[in-house]
């Protein structure tokens, strides 16, 4: 049994803290993640937990088994030093440390008909973890970010997916390392775009395909832009030309799911 750790100057404390920052995330290879849910989703999702801090007096520690199965990995904190480094109320009592995982694009395995969406240079952590939200409910092959401000890693992306970040493939590149990857597996690339004249809807998704959506500030850069990507808009009525991306991503996304017979 670890004694309990009293202070915020413990080095382990001091580690976890400083994984809040995107540079130390990157040179570490590590990352945080909060809540019992989120945990358990990122242990089926396969990721391996190196470190595990619960405070007692917010979990039984016999409940520990199923989170970290190695009695070496929990650490238990005192209330003090739990409430200064969980991010979010109500986790439960419980943050881990985890290896991060590889997120090229050849580490992608796709469906026999793949549904892929991919989003350019978003910055937004929770518009992000909106969008994983989506694509979890969706059950899509994965998701591709290009050219990221952000990184899936983020508390705020884990938190507001809720711990989809887990359990669909996420890769990241650049957008013209995205379109070759699409072309050379011969999936059909949709790009949502303000000045497209095509609806989304009069559109077929039912062969392989990827929904492309850039930020809502300014949109697609140009290599998303052209005939070969088939512009597609979602009609909007309103004063406002752009949605969320989220909620762009849920209305195109949704209506490939009904063409293919998903809903």
């Amino acid at each position: 049994m670890h004694p309990v750790i009293t202070s915020l100057q413990n080095p382990k404390i001091k580690h976890l803290i400083a994984l809040e920052k995107p540079r130390e995330r990157k040179k570490e290879g590590l990352f945080v993640v909060e809540g019992r849910k989120e945990i358990t989703l990122a242990l089926r999702g396969g990721y391996n937990i190196r470190t595990l801090f619960y405070c007692e007096d917010l979990i039984n520690p016999d409940d520990l088994q199923a989170l970290a199965p190695d009695p070496k990995v929990p650490l238990p904190v005192s209330r003090e030093v739990y409430d200064r480094i969980a991010v979010r109320e109500n986790s439960g009592g419980v943050i881990a440390v985890a290896q991060q995982k590889d997120h090229s694009l050849s580490g992608v395995r796709l469906s026999p008909n793949p549904l892929v969406l991919v989003l350019e240079s978003v910055e937004k952590p929770g518009n992000l973890g909106a969008v994983l939200r989506t694509a979890d409910a969706g059950g899509i092959d994965a998701v591709i970010i290009c050219d990221p401000r952000t990184d899936f890693y983020n508390p705020n992306v884990i938190r507001s997916s809720v711990g989809c970040v887990f359990t669909t493939q996420t890769a990241s590149a650049s957008s013209a390392q995205t379109l070759q990857w699409l072309r050379d597996n011969n999936i059909r690339v949709y790009s949502t775009y303000l000045r497209a004249s095509r609806p989304y809807h009069t559109v077929d998704y039912t062969l392989p395909t990827a929904i492309v959506m850039g930020t809502e500030a300014t949109g697609l850069s140009d290599t998303w832009v052209t005939s070969d990507q088939n512009p597609i808009i979602i009609p909007m009525r309103g004063q406002i030309d752009s949605m969320n991306v989220s909620t762009a991503a849920a209305v195109v996304l949704f209506e490939a799911l009904r063409q293919r017979g998903f809903v």
